[in-house]
């Protein structure tokens, strides 16, 4: 089989690289050993002149990557508009930051259409398509019009909400029955696949039975692939770690302290002032942790010219002046605080570090960091996980120290437990954490999606596709627009 996975970002898989995110770490290992190629954004943008979009393309282990420079007249309303405007909050279930205009659902589409054009020179004998997250939901039905009748696959990294939380997205029921040109769709939860399957139902009156809905499209199977990672890999990055000048400089400066460490895009959803706010409470509240436990913050900034992103990222640096204003000693600082990414390499080595990891999102699909902070622990004297029951990881690392994030207090006491935890139950939490990563891989992950996704080949057939819409609806935008030239 001829596999194309599809993202907005990609990685390089360079150790001592920053990543970008969660998404690029997951589908390095996928694209190095499935002999995949994989397709996405340069991060730069072409005007409708240039004829070839491809910047590059490289091997990657057995696979290879291909990058493309996006059309820059519609890239600011797909990107920064639709994308994380509209479907970002949604999908976290911030329906108060949706800011969209019907321009940016334009350019949405425009650029999705875009993608399924470039994909077609990819295209041969036994293909599949696996098409990740939220920026390109309606890019199974862009290749649908361009004649792929090949499997194609999407898989959602992000939650997905309940219906009320979707209906406020402008233009959702166009988007989704879009995403019903899809064969497989997989989600990191059952309770977000529920959620689809609910709009589904509900929203659309479409039939649904077994996980499968049926639409004009045909059948479009709804499964749940909770994603991993390689575990081993990451554990040995961390064995390895101990003589990078990052961290040992960090091990020198502890002084005894014990660390706890929390790493994430600076995003809304993640949590991040209930975090520093449950630790100005563990200070407050127990001063006889002064001193005792700090906390290493890494924030990478990310989608700053969002308001939302700008006003957050302005909030946490406030409130950690104010709390290490509070706290603070002249020779100790509660919170160190970093704005800047680094690589798995070192990330693993700071991970092992630390006794505490601090795992808060307010609303997550999965949380890689979870994970890796699990796999990077030394067996002998492994840390605690303090992680939100709102993260994916949570149905996964059930003895982690499980918390809600917006209990500050509950937050504080998890901590002040996890610090004061005996050798022998935090052993106990790791192994059985550990067991689960290691029997869930991200090899298995992606084994477990493909094979579902090439069964689609052989039961394409089994249900008619409905006539209840004219196909040409999902091309909508190309009758509606007057004066925008498509690219």
């Amino acid at each position: 089989m001829n596999l194309v996975v599809v993202s907005n970002r990609v990685a390089r898989g360079k150790p001592n690289e920053p990543m970008t995110g969660g998404l690029a770490a997951a589908l390095l290992p996928v694209v190095e050993h499935s002999g995949a190629i994989w397709v996405g954004s340069s991060g730069r943008v072409r005007d409708g002149h240039q004829k070839e979009p491809f910047a590059e393309i490289e091997a990657l282990g057995s696979g290879a990557i291909a990058t493309l420079d996006l059309p820059a007249a519609h890239y600011g309303g797909y990107y920064e508009g639709f994308a994380n405007s509209a479907l970002w909050p949604a999908l976290h279930s911030r329906s108060d930051l949706i800011r969209v205009s019907r321009d940016d659902y334009v350019s949405y589409r425009e650029v999705n259409a875009f993608m399924a054009r470039a994909l077609m020179r990819f295209r041969k004998a036994k293909t599949a398509f696996w098409v990740q997250d939220y920026h390109f939901l309606a890019l199974g039905a862009e290749l649908r019009d361009l004649g792929v009748d090949d499997p194609i696959g999407f898989f959602l990294h992000t939650p997905w909400p309940v219906a009320a939380v979707m209906q406020g997205v402008p233009n959702h029921r166009e988007l989704i029955t879009a995403m019903l040109a899809y064969d497989l769709l997989g989600f990191q939860t059952n309770e977000d696949c529920q959620n689809f399957l609910g709009y589904v139902a509900g929203e659309l009156g479409l039939a649904v039975e077994d996980g499968v809905a049926i639409s004009q499209h045909g059948r479009t199977r709804c499964e749940v692939f909770p994603i991993g990672i390689d575990a081993e890999k990451f554990a040995a990055y961390a064995a390895k770690s101990a003589s990078h000048p990052d961290v040992s400089r960090l091990r020198r400066s502890l002084n005894g302290e014990r660390l706890a460490i929390g790493v994430d895009r600076l995003d809304y959803s993640k949590g991040l002032v209930n975090r520093i706010s449950a630790f100005d409470r563990l200070w407050t509240e127990h001063p006889q942790f002064a001193r005792s436990i700090s906390l290493l913050q890494i924030a990478n900034p990310s989608r700053g010219a969002i308001e939302a992103y700008g006003n957050l990222q302005n909030e946490v640096a406030r409130l950690v002046t104010d709390v290490n204003g509070r706290h603070g000693e002249v020779d100790w600082t509660p919170i160190r605080y970093l704005n800047k990414g680094f690589s798995q390499a070192v990330l693993a080595g700071l991970y092992r570090t630390a006794q505490i990891g601090v795992v808060t999102p307010l609303h997550d699909g999965m949380n890689l960091v979870a994970k890796e902070y699990v796999a990077a622990q030394n067996p002998a004297d492994p840390g605690v996980l303090v992680l939100s029951k709102f993260a994916g990881a949570a149905n996964e690392l059930e003895t982690a120290l499980l918390v809600n994030p917006h209990d500050i207090d509950g937050m504080a006491r998890a901590i002040a437990v996890a610090a004061a935890m005996p050798l022998a139950e935090r052993k106990m939490r790791w192994d059985a954490m550990m067991k689960k990563l290691r029997g869930h891989t991200i090899q298995q992950w992606s084994a477990d999606f493909v094979a579902e996704l090439e069964k689609c080949r052989t039961e394409k057939a089994v249900v008619a596709p409905l006539e209840t819409q004219p196909p040409q609806a999902l091309r909508w935008l190309k009758s509606a627009i007057s004066g925008v030239r498509l690219i």
